[in-house]
């Protein structure tokens, strides 16, 4: 992706974030992959001081995927904004670093460890809050602290499956597909900053204490599921996959045109049906009063469909979506990442920041949202190397001497 007036680079430095809504809150981030460090980047691209603490051999993101100089393309974006240390938590000085940590002043601990890890290094909750009653610790797992799969390793395709989402896609009949990326994970990780900031605004204005955050990954999908359970309970009803339409909202689907291009359109407004039919000269359909509202439109989901694509089939996309706008119907084209590269909407809301990794190449990565008007997030700094800041945590900040720095890599701590 070439270089554009609409990306911005990220500012040089130490990674500051003051200025920003959330700086002065320190973050301790433990977790490894994406679910727990998709929340720290949230918080880190806002302003928070967001430590990552990796173990010796380093987060196995730094491996996934597309390389660059050994290093994942993935690794300098989500962890973009944050700080490394190294600590090998399986060693009893490992944890007690951690603990000093934790002592000299931090907000939040925030890992995504399998339910019982931090138990059993004496980390768990209880602990924490011995050392500091405001500390908030956010818990990430596949299905929360308690239950009785509690224990269960749980990654995100399992938790999209488990929540009820991967039973919804795909085509009837066929088997359940994935949506391509982690969804189930980067889910999480919204809800579980989400509550990162909710119990440190009731700490800070309320109480003075802190507390436990515990983020399923099952439960962030489940709790995107909109109707299904009230119209499960209610009557029975068990909604099924059904392809690119969506049961009970008509029309909204995925329409062919020429040279095997397909538009999305979605029309299931009654004023905005009526202005489609009008617009693919169907002036029978947007009179007839059994399609006057959404229930009966959904009777003949399949004769509205049939009607729609014999109109676009004959059409280029960029016809059919001029057309569209014209009738203020709205629809759009099903984009790749190369045509979001291009796309002038993306550039002209600056989608896309730029960093500088350690050889001084430039790297595209999407741009912090949503969008503050005054205090806007800003990616500061790529994704840091390995260990890039124990000097000036572990010595700097914590004040441990030569002797001890050395003591700690001899052993293997750091």
């Amino acid at each position: 992706m070439s270089e554009s007036p609409a990306t911005s680079e990220a500012m040089p430095g130490s990674g500051s974030g003051t200025g920003l809504p959330l700086a002065g809150i320190r973050v301790l981030e433990l977790g490894q992959l994406i679910a727990g460090p998709f929340a720290g980047q949230f918080l880190a691209g806002f302003g928070a001081e967001v430590i990552k603490v990796e173990p010796p051999g380093g987060d196995p993101l730094r491996r996934w995927r597309k390389l660059h100089d050994g290093t994942s393309l993935w690794w300098y974006s989500l962890a973009r904004n944050k700080k490394s240390v190294t600590l090998d938590l399986r060693q009893d000085a490992g944890r007690a670093v951690l603990k000093r940590m934790i002592e000299n002043g931090v907000d939040v601990v925030l890992e995504n460890f399998r339910p019982g890890r931090m138990e059993a290094w004496g980390l768990g909750y209880p602990q924490l809050r011995a050392i500091d009653k405001r500390i908030v610790m956010v818990r990430v797992s596949g299905y929360g602290q308690t239950g009785p799969y509690a224990n269960k390793p749980g990654f995100a395709n399992v938790a999209e499956a488990f929540g009820g989402l991967r039973h919804l896609t795909g085509e009837q009949g066929r088997p359940p597909v994935r949506s391509g990326i982690s969804l189930g994970d980067s889910l999480a990780g919204l809800h579980a900053a989400i509550g990162t900031l909710m119990a440190i605004y009731e700490r800070d204005t309320r109480s003075g204490e802190g507390q436990m955050v515990d983020c399923a990954l099952y439960e962030s999908v489940f709790n995107v599921l909109e109707s299904l359970l009230p119209e499960y309970d209610f009557l029975g009803h068990v909604r099924e996959p059904r392809g690119a339409r969506l049961e009970g909202v008509v029309p909204t689907n995925s329409y062919p045109c020429e040279g095997g291009k397909f538009v999305v359109i979605g029309a299931n407004g009654d004023a905005i049906f009526r202005r489609l039919m009008l617009a693919i000269g169907r002036a029978d359909l947007a009179n007839d009063p059994r399609l006057r509202h959404n229930d009966g439109r959904a009777q003949f989901e399949d004769e509205l469909d049939e009607a729609i694509a014999a109109f676009t089939s004959r059409l280029a996309a960029e016809h059919v979506l001029d057309l569209m706008d014209r009738a203020e119907v709205p629809a759009g084209p099903i984009l790749s990442i190369a045509d979001i590269a291009a796309d002038p909407h993306y550039l002209a809301r600056g989608m896309f920041e730029r960093v500088s990794l350690p050889d001084n190449t430039s790297l595209a990565v999407p741009k912090l949202v949503p969008v503050l008007g005054r205090t806007p997030a800003r990616t500061r700094h790529a994704g840091p190397r390995l260990g890039e800041h124990n000097e000036e945590i572990y010595r700097d900040w914590l004040g441990l001497d030569e002797g001890a720095m050395l003591k700690l890599k001899e052993d293997g701590v750091v």
